[in-house]
């Protein structure tokens, strides 16, 4: 009889791990509290980001047994770079600099593919079902707390396929907007990194913003709003089970990047169950060292405003002069060198604040910031009338998925 494996968390991390245990014959049962896989999400669009290894994650995907061509994806190797006083430049690659996929419940969503590979497998997925994490062999549950929110706007648009990258310190408190179209369908996002009252008025103004600059012919659909909870725990794996992707704690502080982290912390969970490897050992060497040089760049982000975002845009492009190649500066970026392992138990220090969570783990987290008087400012007239606009729409149907009044 096969060894049963209960999966707890049916997104990216606990699909990933359940399709390589069930392909090598484990009675795997993945175990979700929502109605679908992606159902937390609300057909937004995010980033695969292919700079922290020399490998192409989808080449690595097919190597572990995964398809990436379950789901539809759009490949970028280059970018609109917007300044803080809107200078535009371009970094650029030969390469694949990331993917933009969509997430959540319909058919071309990453999240239904990994869906159909787990199912394909042989895996068990039972759907709108609690289960105790004490049962589970794998934690992948989301996030519990606030380290940092974004809002977006998706909308229609005849504007061509672009990615836009913003830093702006006004726009996205401590953090950064963006602009991705696909396919006529376009999504604007303001990351806040800092708690901030009233927030949709950020997301009012940078959408403001880039209808003065971009020609988007934008009609709104919906809005949509996430969170994401940033820690670093002392272990990986706790009683016996092993927790992976967003539970584990496996997010890119930086830029919020973390679905490559999902997908291969599942691998490395479900190859440790297997017995290919030690989870706990391989987290740690191949993972963890992205992770703290991340958080010590979300340290020194957020000691600078527009000036500091303007340095760095511009050593970026100077570095890409250099290099070539754009994608070598985000690579760069990542490289736990000297400078980084000598300032860790500063940002440590500063940064994060220990907490024993009721899973009883105690990790390192990275709290929720509060608003500096610099984010006190009065709505330009074309950001009220974006407001106007969208109170319109919700009142025609349009959705939201979060609170106006949210902190």
């Amino acid at each position: 009889m096969s060894r049963r494996i209960d999966i707890l968390g049916a997104g990216l991390s606990g699909l990933s791990a359940a399709t390589l245990l069930a392909s090598e014959g484990y009675d795997v049962h993945v175990h979700e509290i929502r109605k679908d896989s992606g159902a937390r999400f609300d057909g937004d669009f995010q980033g695969i980001e292919n700079w922290t290894s020399n490998v192409d994650f989808f080449v690595e995907m097919r190597e572990w047994g995964l398809d990436p061509d379950e789901f539809k994806s759009d490949p970028f190797s280059i970018i609109d770079l917007i300044h803080p006083d809107d200078e535009i430049t371009n970094p650029v690659t030969d390469g694949i600099a990331f993917r933009v996929v969509e997430r959540g419940t319909d058919e071309h969503c990453i999240d239904q593919g990994f869906k159909r590979m787990a199912l394909a497998a042989g895996a068990q997925i039972h759907y709108e079902t609690r289960k105790d994490p004490s049962e589970c062999d794998i934690i992948a549950a989301g996030p519990k707390d606030s380290s940092a929110v974004a809002f977006g706007e998706i909308f229609h648009t005849d504007h061509p396929n672009i990615v836009a990258f913003q830093l702006n310190d006004k726009l996205a408190p401590g953090a950064y907007s963006y602009l991705i179209i696909i396919d006529g369908v376009g999504l604007i996002c303001t990351c806040l990194w800092r708690q901030q009252k009233k927030s949709s008025r950020y997301l009012n103004e940078t959408i403001a913003w880039y209808e003065q600059n971009y020609e988007l012919n934008r009609r709104p659909i919906k809005r949509v709003g996430g969170k994401g909870d940033f820690s670093i725990p002392d272990r990986y794996i706790h009683e016996g089970r092993y927790y992976v992707g967003e539970a584990g704690g496996l997010q890119d502080f930086m830029w919020g990047f973390g679905m490559r982290y999902a997908i291969t912390s599942g691998v490395y969970a479900a190859n440790s169950i297997m017995g290919a490897n030690d989870y706990e050992k391989q987290i740690r060497s191949r993972l963890l060292p992205l992770i703290r040089a991340s958080a010590i760049n979300r340290f020194l982000m957020n000691r600078i405003g527009d000036r500091g975002f303007k340095m760095v845009a511009n050593y970026w492009m100077r570095h890409q002069a250099r290099k070539g190649d754009g994608l070598e500066f985000m690579k760069w970026v990542y490289q736990p060198g000297i400078f980084r392992r000598a300032i860790w138990p500063i940002v440590r220090f500063g940064m994060l604040r220990r907490k024993k969570i009721a899973d009883g783990r105690t990790v390192s987290r990275m709290p929720f910031r509060k608003a500096l008087s610099r984010d006190v400012w009065e709505p330009t007239s074309q950001a009220e009338e974006i407001g106007k606009q969208w109170k319109e729409i919700q009142r025609g149907g349009g959705g939201i998925s979060f609170t106006e009044t949210d902190t």
